[in-house]
């Protein structure tokens, strides 16, 4: 081979490998987002304040916004149930167009009628959702959730930090999005909207 015909060769072959390059950067960025682990198959099971037993096939039927907090939370988590049933008030929907849930991150301290009558007191439809630690372990993993003790662990008035996200579900149990915590209102209700119709 001619020093000319190997040079040929050699251009070929790095403008192959520059495709080859841009082509696997670009099934990289334009890849559809992961969902969260769990949400997709993870199992978990927790006690509904509805009665019965809720699991991740219980996430099919209707879109959802679900939560993880703790009843004696101070500020991020009533304000996240009171702006999730405005903002579904504000869209004209009920429990039937898009459930609220409400799971808790603080199995010690909140028992299923706590949690209940705390839900409950923003919005009689709205479901909590309770386990043990193991159970709301379990549930946690399955969105990537996280939670800890904070402030003055050892006694009962302890607080705890946790992931401030809701989640949004497709009607058919899968992962949307998420809305963050002091979202703006206009974007939020896009993504509901976006949620509702499908």
């Amino acid at each position: 081979m001619t020093n000319k015909a190997l040079r040929n060769f050699r251009i070929v072959l790095w403008v192959l490998v520059a495709v080859a390059a841009i082509g696997a950067t670009a099934l990289y960025m334009f890849q559809p987002p992961q969902r969260p682990l769990g949400v997709t198959g993870q199992n978990f099971a927790l006690a509904s304040t509805k009665g019965g037993t809720f699991t991740q096939n219980d996430l099919r039927g209707t879109p959802s916004l679900i939560f993880f907090g703790f009843t004696f939370c101070p500020d991020v988590c009533p304000t996240t149930l009171a702006e999730t049933t405005a903002w579904r008030a504000q869209l004209g929907l009920d429990e039937d167009d898009l459930r609220i849930i409400f799971v808790t991150v603080d199995p010690e301290r909140d028992t299923p009628e706590m949690v209940k009558a705390y839900v409950e007191g923003f919005d009689p439809t709205i479901i909590g959702l309770v386990g043990d630690q193991a159970q709301t372990d379990a549930a946690k993993a399955a969105f990537g959730v996280f939670s800890e003790k904070s402030g003055d662990v050892d006694s009962d008035f302890y607080l705890v930090n946790h992931t401030a996200l809701t989640f949004l579900i497709n009607e058919d149990g899968t992962f949307q999005g998420t809305i963050a915590y002091e979202e703006a209102s206009d974007t939020a209700l896009a993504k509901i909207e976006r949620l509702v119709k499908g």
